[in-house]
């Protein structure tokens, strides 16, 4: 058996295709679902321009060699592999396995009036072509004297599975549109007899577009026997050249036609290239090329009084930030410096802007009163037979918004030191768990055996509320030019949630609601209240010290010590000076023992909210759970909305805000009743 040699590279290439098939039988209307068998493992004739060489590429399908988990994890469903918009998704994989030596996948399509085509034509048997797009990381190669060599990949990922209106053959896979590459690694087992080739790899793996399928190739017999009535011998070699030079020509017709393509559409040339050097086929270099002519034409369009060049859409994003920062400077000029570009609307009044908007959206203002020009700039009825098309709402909302943020972060937040921020992903209730320490270390004697033990644990549960309010500004706030509407309006929405926000959390200290274990948050059993009250002293922090530093794990026997520090001194308004007197480093002792030992130990909190001679200590949130608020995820803190108003003449401004608080652990947090 002759000596074999091992080599192992590594390249980058590009994402692959290969044709696949729709079971129309497997179809359900209901759930808009069919199964399709996207990969047979076959073998598929490749070849390398780098390195001039034609192969076999196979695709293992044992288990252990394919990565499904883009698949499993819902992988897209394409319109004949395009990537380059959101419109190409038109459904999702919802399952794939592996099964009888057969890949199959089950998809969903959504649902849509653009879709809804393709959908009809799946559900009738029309559209059963598919192609799969995926990445090779390892191709193991074995080389035999005669044959041509097999590329095996034993490590590769299906990316995507696409409809496509011409599938390629069963045995031939054509080049993926994503010009994103992925490494790969080859390992080449080398027989002795192949030793002195060359032995760098490929450095590109290519395909001729739109060739026979493999088995035909493989078994197609010469030409001067293609017509004879009797069945002819399988050749014994493959004419590589003549595989080579068909390839070279298909090629050629294939670039030279998308050219042409781009050409009469007056595409950019970096944009045809694309196309060609991607390696679309004709009819999707077509599609691509009409969506991107489209494109174009969209946004060069002229309106009467404007014409908007490529790129359009920035331009528009920009006026309108520069029109707000106008509005922003006039409301409150040393909080927003007047942008370059902001200078030419300084001195316009809200209803000049809101001619302007109208002029530049082709909107005749000449001749229209001012309630007619508010009432247009605000979308409310038909002007000139059309309906108007202005920026001003979203000028105004942005202006809203901006105000409203400032406002609501700027608002005083007292709690926000002890407590730990998170968001919720829904309504739903949300469990938060209260885990004790590790189980104690016992010793194993000589030949003894490890014991198990347990996480003690505790559970507490909170949910999100929604709070908000709608107030509605009128046409006549742009006749009066009432910036105030705009401004002052929602930076008192901004602090009222802040306000909200202060009261949800406080209220968890202040009504001392009961934990999951059915005691209150501040009681003896908890061990972090002493109902004898007593003031602020140095012997009382002493006592309230010690009783956090000896609150214990939740397991079973209570005696794992959390050696707990407080950090946060939390009064209310009438004994803040007090607690500035024992945490603050000015504090001058008469004598030498009346040293204050909590100076930089101590940080004081003073909340209005709190009343009576309270006092409370808190540890940080990254020693031990205290009080956890929420948002909801993507909209965290206050949230403007807004719409033109129906039920009045003009836009309607609603502030919300989903918010909740819950005390989630007793021992980072004390209490002292204080002097009576």
């Amino acid at each position: 058996m002759p000596e074999e040699e091992r080599l192992e590279r590594r390249l980058d290439l590009p994402m692959q295709t290969r044709a696949a098939s729709v079971a129309p039988a497997s179809l359900n209307e209901a759930r808009r679902t069919v199964e399709l068998v996207w990969s047979t493992g076959a073998r598929v004739r490749r070849y390398s321009w780098m390195r001039d060489e034609t192969f076999e590429e196979e695709l293992s399908l044992e288990p252990e060699h394919v990565d499904l988990s883009r698949l499993e994890s819902g992988a897209p469903l394409l319109d004949a592999h395009w990537q380059y918009s959101l419109d190409g998704v038109i459904g999702v994989v919802e399952q794939a396995w592996i099964d009888g030596g057969e890949a199959r996948a089950i998809v969903r399509f959504a649902e849509g009036e653009e879709i809804e085509p393709i959908w009809r034509k799946v559900r009738d048997g029309i559209l059963r072509n598919v192609s799969v797009g995926y990445s090779v990381r390892k191709f193991e190669i074995t080389r035999e004297e005669g044959k041509l060599p097999v590329y095996r990949a034993v490590d590769w990922q299906p990316m995507e599975i696409s409809l496509v209106p011409i599938g390629a053959d069963a045995g031939a896979g054509t080049r993926g549109a994503s010009r994103e590459s992925y490494p790969c690694t080859l390992i080449d087992h080398r027989g002795h007899d192949a030793r002195n080739q060359e032995t760098d790899m490929p450095e590109e793996i290519v395909e001729p577009a739109g060739g026979q399928p493999a088995e035909q190739i493989r078994n197609q017999p010469p030409a001067s026997q293609r017509g004879g009535s009797q069945p002819p011998a399988a050749p014994a070699t493959i004419d590589e050249n003549a595989v080579r030079e068909a390839a070279v020509r298909e090629e050629r017709a294939r670039a030279t036609e998308i050219r042409r393509i781009g050409r009469s559409l007056e595409l950019p040339d970096d944009a045809v290239e694309a196309m060609v050097t991607e390696g679309l086929s004709v009819d999707a270099a077509r599609a691509r090329a009409i969506d991107l002519h489209a494109e174009r034409a969209s946004a060069e369009r002229v309106r009467p009084h404007v014409t908007v060049p490529f790129g359009g859409q920035e331009e528009t994003e920009t006026r309108r930030r520069l029109m707000a920062n106008a509005i922003l400077h006039r409301y409150q000029p040393a909080g927003h410096q007047l942008e370059d570009g902001a200078r030419q609307y300084r001195g316009m009044s809200l209803l000049d802007m809101a001619r302007d908007c109208l002029e530049i959206a082709g909107v005749r203002t000449r001749g229209l009163s001012r309630l007619e020009l508010a009432t247009a700039a605000l979308n409310m009825q038909r002007v000139g037979g059309m309906h108007s098309t202005s920026d001003f709402p979203l000028i105004l909302a942005n202006v809203a918004n901006q105000t409203l943020r400032q406002a609501y972060e700027a608002a005083p937040r007292t709690f926000t030191p002890f407590t730990r921020q998170t968001t919720a992903a829904d309504f739903k209730p949300v469990s938060r768990v209260q885990l004790g320490e590790a189980p104690k270390l016992l010793k194993v004697n000589e030949s003894g055996e490890f014991t198990r033990g347990t996480v003690g644990e505790g559970r507490e549960q909170y949910q999100l509320l929604t709070y908000g309010r709608i107030v509605a500004i009128t046409r006549q706030v742009l006749i009066n030019d009432d910036l105030d509407a705009f401004t002052r309006l929602p930076t008192m929405f901004g602090r009222q949630a802040a306000n909200l926000e202060s009261d949800t959390v406080w209220s968890v200290i202040t009504d001392n609601a009961a934990m999951s274990d059915g005691t209150a948050l501040f009681h003896a059993n908890h061990g972090n209240l002493t109902g004898t009250g007593t003031a602020i002293s140095v012997t009382s922090l002493g006592v309230a010290r010690a009783m956090m530093r000896k609150q214990t794990a939740l397991d079973s026997d209570g005696t794992t010590y959390l050696n707990i520090e407080p950090r946060y001194l939390i009064v209310s308004p009438d004994n803040e000076t007090l607690a500035l007197q024992f945490t603050s480093q000015a504090y001058q002792p008469a004598v030498a023992t009346n040293t204050n030992p909590y100076a930089s130990l101590l940080q004081p909190i003073a909340e209005p909210r709190l009343s009576g001679n309270a006092w409370y200590l808190a540890a940080t949130p990254d020693q031990i759970d205290t009080i956890e608020y929420a948002d909801l995820e993507g909209q965290e803190g206050v949230y403007l909305e807004e719409r033109m108003g129906f039920d009045v003449d003009g836009m309607e401004l609603k502030a919300r805000l989903d918010f909740a608080a819950k005390a989630i652990d007793w021992r980072g947090l004390y209490k002292n009743n204080g002097a009576s």
